[in-house]
């Protein structure tokens, strides 16, 4: 029998197969597209991660402040961020910044402190011709330094003379200074500001006088650069004020809040943000945890919800010491309380609220005596033989004032992790502002303390904190050395890991941080120079 379709002539079986074809060819297509579109993403997504240049972790130090805790299991914590610009002119930079090709410093340091509510933040800039202590440092060969006191903050990125600079080294150097563990390093060179302000489309910026000078020309008034004019603009330090760094950083914070105000005004989409990482890792050295384009990306999305009201740049309170920098105490000491207790520069707690958010271990002070170089000036050793003797009786650390003028450094002899910082936030609570880490010692059983000799009478008064310790005069020393053993116990600290507000925060904002500080909605043309 016949099947009645055969031989229909209108087409509608006979088109099936053709139908079918089409969308067989359709989504062949589509999937071709789709691949080729992931292929072209995950392409980038790899162009974009082999451009990064991480630094070797092995140069962090070992003994550092502990992190914070949160509050609550799956609590937000804050976040420090160190940046670095790097003024070496290698891999083509000579070309923007003129020089030669040698290594180079970190001229530019921010530390950037993201409160725990990740609604606020404060950027730390430190001038680099502060005088510090620069703790053990990695060396090429593997070697580490000995701390050295009294050196130019931005020598520390030159330790060990790394062709792209040792940020390691000024990593353990502010965590030093600081007692704020830090979370990521993060180093741009003149190409990275070059490209990333290009890739935005330029930056809204102020220049306060026509410049001509080291080969640098801007024109005063408000104008958009990018590019060149950028690292110019960034560079620049005479012909403004005083030609001093001073000056330098405030155009610097202006520069980077109008930043943060074009990104945040394109928004945080991947489309507006990869563009953005694409120019900035070309020319990128950051420490392993920022290491690939998605945690470059995913930590850029986790801040889009500070308004710039909520962004505050500060520079450290400082005085000017000869032609160099020193800091000022107790001011500083309070703004790195502030900032370990997750509070802002007015004392307020940001949602957290809570020191628990903090290291463990008591912070500064306010009222707390200075100590070291910056402070009173170095004691040289006068020569005595070598005395040793136990440490006698405990007394209240507030027997007499704190008498030592030599920076003291603190190392873990022992293998329990963080011992050091804890004992170097016991110190800093009783006033020893000029306190450092040193890399670990090995399996110490008792704790000995060296020093100059002629700072005898304020180590026996130091070492009333560390009972039981052998004290050993040194001739020659510069600084006094406490290497802990297993017999140190640390201070008890309150319940919530740290002390009440009320005992390390003034009611008003100290002078030195207020005269110093700046919201990122500041108008662009104010208080651009210095002297």
């Amino acid at each position: 029998m016949t099947d009645p379709t055969n031989g229909r002539t209108d087409g509608r079986r006979s088109g099936t197969p053709r139908r079918r074809r089409l969308a067989r060819t359709a989504i062949g297509l589509t999937a071709v597209l789709v691949l080729s579109v992931a292929g072209a993403g995950a392409w980038f997504y790899h162009r974009l991660d082999t451009n990064i240049s991480t630094f070797d972790p092995g140069g962090v130090a070992t003994s550092r402040p502990p992190a914070p805790v949160p509050v609550t299991p799956g609590a937000r914590l804050p976040v420090n961020v160190l940046v670095l610009g790097s003024d070496t002119r290698e891999g083509g930079n000579d070309a923007l910044g003129g020089g030669d090709i040698g290594v180079g410093h970190s001229d530019t340091a921010i530390l950037l402190h993201v409160y725990a509510d990740h609604k606020h933040a404060v950027g730390v800039s430190i001038p680099r011709d502060t005088l510090v202590t620069i703790p053990s440092c990695k060396l090429q060969n593997g070697t580490w330094t000995t701390p050295r006191t009294n050196q130019m903050f931005n020598e520390a990125f030159t330790v060990g003379e790394f062709p792209n600079g040792n940020p390691a080294c000024t990593q353990n150097t502010v965590e030093a200074l600081t007692g704020l563990r830090i979370d990521h390093t993060i180093v741009v060179d003149f190409r990275g500001v070059a490209a990333m302000t290009e890739a935005i489309n330029g930056v809204d910026i102020c220049v306060p006088n026509d410049v001509n000078s080291h080969d640098i020309h801007l024109k005063k008034g408000p104008q958009k650069i990018s590019g060149q004019p950028a690292v110019d603009f960034l560079r620049a330090r005479y012909g403004f004020g005083d030609n001093s760094d001073i000056g330098r950083m405030k155009r610097q914070q202006a520069f980077l809040s109008s930043m943060i105000k074009k990104v945040q005004g394109q928004g945080f989409s991947l489309p507006t943000l990869l563009p953005l990482a694409d120019a900035a890792t070309r020319s990128l050295t950051v420490d392993e945890g920022l290491g690939t384009a998605m945690k470059l990306v995913d930590f850029a999305q986790s801040l889009q919800n500070i308004k710039l009201a909520d962004i505050t740049f500060v520079t450290t309170p400082w005085r000017f010491a000869g032609d160099r920098v020193a800091l000022v105490h107790p001011d500083v000491d309070t703004l790195w309380a502030l900032l370990r207790q997750d509070r802002t520069l007015d004392g307020r707690p940001t949602g957290q609220g809570d020191p628990a958010t903090t290291p463990t271990g008591p912070a500064p002070s306010a009222d707390a005596v200075p100590t070291g170089p910056a402070a009173t000036g170095t004691a040289p050793a006068d020569g005595t033989a070598p005395v040793t003797s136990p440490a006698g009786p405990a007394a209240p650390a507030t027997a007499a004032p704190v008498t030592v003028t030599v920076p003291i450094v603190v190392v873990n002899g022992t293998k329990t992790a963080g011992l050091a910082g804890r004992a170097a936030d016991t110190l800093r609570a009783k006033g020893y502002q000029d306190v450092t880490l040193d890399a670990t010692g090995g399996g110490r059983l008792t704790t000995d303390i060296t020093y100059p000799a002629a700072q005898r009478a304020g180590v026996e008064q130091l070492a009333a904190l560390f009972p039981g310790a052998r004290l050993v005069a040194e001739s020659g020393a510069d600084s006094v050395v406490i290497t802990l053993g297993r017999d140190y116990e640390p201070a008890a600290v309150s319940p919530s890991g740290g002390p009440s507000p009320s005992s390390t925060i003034p009611s008003t904002i100290p002078t030195g941080i207020a005269d110093n500080a700046r919201t990122a909605d500041t108008d662009p043309c104010a208080n651009l120079t210095f002297g």
